[in-house]
């Protein structure tokens, strides 16, 4: 499948800490990819390396099939933006924004479309914005960057900042003027319900490293919480291969296990609890189980790569 993204050994050092660690990315075009990761794991430095805000220490990029160090205009044409917090100027109207915006797209840029989608949002072109709403900004925000009708769109949390309303709208507004168009969309966000809505794939850095490479569901279905109960004080789990992490509440032993079968099982019943049971999450309870877990205990994800991934490991936990 072809890549719309993809990273070789992408790496990030700010004195001396790697900041991003080694990232081995692929995002097939025509998807929608949710970017995940903790505060300080390395997401916004990707995004800016991706975009050629940040020189990478060490590595390679390549967008829409071309190295980013020799991106032909003709590809950086088809890439769209959207940055947290939805810098816009103020002092200019709507109808200004677009024709400042449209001036770096000659032959790409599409009035109609823009228009359209103005109306589809209810502004005005002669709107301030200044004198807009956070919503009505990424509104707008969002119109600018695909009037140039872009091939990969690159949003880092565009939903930040907006109340549930607003954001429900934006979503929405994304499915249906961006996907159904067969774009290819990088989507960060630190709100997984919205993640969850939007992406069929997702990655999950810990730390600077890839940890999880995979489509959505096969992330939740993956990653259990297993409750064991006992009659008196629960023994030490010994372990086994998939534990994330592992935890005592009372009488209980709780457990987070990726691809819990019967090889767990058979851990689990060793134990002689009273009564066990295996719970499945949804994607911000499996991601914040996840992320949790120590560093070097944490089983790769990547769809059905998974073993192989697990033996080059080595220099993803070091």
């Amino acid at each position: 499948m072809t890549a719309a993204i993809a990273t070789e050994r992408l790496t990030k050092e700010y004195d001396g800490r790697r900041v991003v660690d080694g990232l081995d990315l692929r995002i097939p075009a025509g998807s929608v990819y949710g970017f995940l990761g903790r505060n300080g794991a390395g997401k916004s430095t990707t995004i800016k390396m991706l975009m050629g805000m940040v020189r990478p220490s060490f590595g390679r990029i390549e967008l829409l099939g071309h190295d980013l160090a020799a991106l032909p205009m003709e590809a950086k044409g088809r890439i769209a933006y959207l940055a947290e917090g939805h810098p816009l100027y103020g002092w200019m109207t709507i109808a200004e924004a677009a024709r400042f915006a449209g001036a770096f797209h000659p032959g790409r840029w599409d009035r109609a479309m823009f228009e359209r989608v103005l109306d589809h949002f209810e502004l005005s072109g002669r709107a301030k914005i200044r004198r807009l709403s956070n919503g009505q900004r990424a509104n707008v925000a969002l119109a600018l960057a695909i009037a140039p009708d872009p091939d990969l769109l690159v949003l880092d949390d565009p939903t930040l900042g907006l109340d549930t309303v607003a954001r429900h709208d934006f979503l929405l507004s994304m499915i249906h003027l961006v996907q159904r168009r067969g774009r290819t969309i990088l989507f960060s966000s630190h709100i997984l319900a919205d993640v969850e809505r939007v992406a069929d794939r997702i990655g999950v850095l810990v730390n600077g490293v890839l940890r999880v490479d995979c489509p959505t569901d096969r992330f939740k279905e993956a990653v259990s919480r297993v409750v064991l109960e006992f009659a008196g004080e629960p023994p030490a789990f010994p372990g086994c291969r998939g534990l994330v992490q592992a935890w005592q509440v009372g009488r209980r032993l709780e457990l987070v296990v990726v691809d819990f079968g019967p090889e767990q099982q058979a851990a689990v019943e060793a134990l002689g609890p009273k009564s066990w049971d295996v719970a499945g999450l949804n994607l911000e309870d499996a991601f914040v189980a996840y992320t949790r877990g120590p560093r070097r205990s944490l089983p790769l994800l990547g769809g059905v790569a998974d073993e192989a991934a697990e033996g080059s490991d080595d220099r993803g936990a070091a």
